[in-house]
């Protein structure tokens, strides 16, 4: 099992984001606004699912805030997607998610955590729906 976060994880891709966020479907689970996709046609067969993190900057005016939300989000993410990743396997599907912050103040690291499992429970769940 490893807990890394590495750069073929991210979702960098302009056209792969802009599809996501016109054809993509939308979960809230409480800090974060989730929109994610069932990819088909995945380059990389080995990630089962990119991610993208946002900090809006309407809710957070100083880039110090902003990046302190992702930097938590990340770990909080890297720590808890090994089951995510398990459940993607195991079905033989590839997703692309956004999590965008939407509290307008910065959470402690142990609550985010709780608030994480319980976002990755909440999008396995919408995956079988639409399966």
């Amino acid at each position: 099992m490893s807990f890394t976060f590495s750069k073929e994880e991210r979702l960098c891709s302009r056209q792969l984001i802009e599809r996501l966020y016109s054809e993509g479907h939308r979960l809230m689970a409480y800090p974060y606004s989730v929109q994610w996709m069932v990819v088909r046609d995945s380059s990389d067969s080995s990630i089962p699912c990119q991610v993208l993190i946002v900090a809006p900057k309407r809710k957070f005016h100083h880039a110090v805030d902003r990046n302190r939300v992702r930097r938590l989000t990340r770990e909080c993410y890297r720590l808890r997607k090994q089951h995510l990743y398990d459940f993607l396997n195991m079905h033989g599907i590839s997703i692309v998610f956004s999590m965008v912050y939407i509290h307008n103040e910065i959470m402690p690291f142990q609550q985010l955590g709780h608030k994480m499992d319980k976002l990755l429970d909440a999008l396995e769940k919408e995956i079988m729906a639409t399966l």
